[in-house]
């Protein structure tokens, strides 16, 4: 499509990407085929066609408005419409430039701002919120059923990792919500992998990867989160530590973002792009490994929930699932398993209506095949779907470790 970006909008930093990610798109509305929010709501500004004139009209100068806001805050970026797209549109690289200009021209309300701000202070935290977490566990039947869905429905004791140290070394973003809703899931990827003569270095002076200051109206911040990242694991990567490793496939595509994201900036530059070379899902590192060493035959009857972030942004879709098969589990079909789950990081709260739609749709169809359990690769994903109180929903190297002779 043409543009003519305001005299403003081409003083962003990111005005040139901006307007070259406008010009690539041609209008089909293929997109809006496989978008999770114009499938529920039916209204052109809640497909990603819709909010790309949005973000047009916004850049080349129109009036931004609180409706301009709210259609851009309902999108999941799930990006599946990018997997969609024709015309290999970057849209969530524009959604991004497009909502910082939205919110620095729009103030949102105080309940919003009390919200975001909220989940900002709490979710990077991980002993604070792990703190909240025990604490809900404690009070849980005092709690509104809202709140009572967000904690754990059990809660296992941690097991311990493994002591012995290999020749090969990779690194672990333990992150900031897994420790306190799902503790025994990186310290099962870390027992699988000691089977495998690969060992497992908590990266306990990284942080939060940065993603949710980002897309809660703080872009600046999730940047300097970033940095501080790249600045802690600098010294494991100048040893020739093998790979960063990740267990959330949403913390893992947004550190793969960092080369793309600091990409501006002289001092990090370089090093966020091999930071993000360096960065793997669980998945990545384990499908390339004899896995017959394991000796697991399983034939658990699972459904695997693929995570938009892993399938739609990683674009690692079907990778679990081959793993699983090569060790003996008994995957159920899955229909229309490219769409969301309404988790989206913090969508769930910040768009509880729409969440909790998207949420049922997805266990009724994870729910067809008639599984044991339901797997997936995303503790935000995890942790949505075993709010609905169905079958039980947890991370897929669990399982394998629990099938570890």
């Amino acid at each position: 499509m043409q543009t003519t970006l305001s005299e403003d909008a081409r003083r962003l930093p990111r005005a040139e990407e901006a307007d070259r990610i406008l010009r690539s798109c041609v209008h089909c509305g293929f997109c809006n085929a496989t978008c999770p929010t114009y499938q529920l709501l039916g209204d052109e500004l809640d497909g990603p066609r819709g909010r790309i004139y949005l973000i047009k009209q916004v850049l080349e100068g129109n009036e931004v408005t609180q409706k301009t806001q709210q259609h851009l805050d309902r999108c999941l970026s799930c990006r599946n419409c990018e997997t969609t797209c024709p015309s290999g549109v970057d849209y969530h690289n524009l959604l991004d430039i497009g909502r910082a200009v939205v919110d620095a021209a729009v103030p949102r309300p105080f309940g919003q701002r009390l919200l975001r701000e909220g989940l900002r202070t709490l979710v990077p935290h991980p002993d604070l919120f792990k703190s909240m977490v025990s604490g809900g566990q404690v009070f849980r039947a005092l709690l509104p059923d809202a709140l009572q869905s967000k904690l754990p429905r059990s809660a296992a004791p941690v097991q311990r990792r493994p002591t012995t140290r290999h020749a090969r070394q990779v690194l672990m973003l333990e992150g900031c919500v897994q420790p306190g809703l799902s503790p025994n899931t990186n310290v099962a990827a870390a027992r699988v992998l000691d089977r495998l003569g690969i060992s497992v270095t908590p990266s306990r002076e990284a942080g939060c990867c940065g993603a949710v200051d980002y897309h809660l109206d703080a872009q600046a911040a999730g940047l300097d989160r970033a940095r501080h990242n790249i600045d802690a694991w600098w010294p494991s990567i100048e040893k020739g530590v093998e790979a960063i490793v990740q267990t959330a496939s949403g913390c893992g595509a947004f550190i793969k973002d960092y080369g793309h994201l600091l990409e501006r900036d002289p001092a990090y530059a370089e090093k966020a792009r091999t930071v993000s070379a360096l960065t793997k899902d669980l998945v990545e590192v384990l499908r390339d490994e004899p896995l017959e060493k394991l000796g697991i035959h399983n034939a658990q009857r699972l459904a695997f929930h693929c995570p938009c972030t892993l399938q739609h942004a990683q674009k690692l879709g079907g990778a679990v699932e081959a793993v699983l098969e090569r060790l003996g589990f008994n995957l159920t079909s899955v229909p229309d398993s490219h769409l969301c789950c309404g988790s989206a990081g913090t969508y769930s709260l910040t768009q509880p209506q729409l969440s909790r739609q998207l949420r049922d749709n997805k266990m009724n169809a994870l729910e067809s095949g008639y599984p044991e359990v339901i797997v997936t690769a995303n503790i935000g994903c995890q942790s949505h779907l075993d709010g609905a109180g169905r079958t039980p929903v947890r991370h897929w190297i669990e399982l394998v470790e629990a099938a570890l002779p």
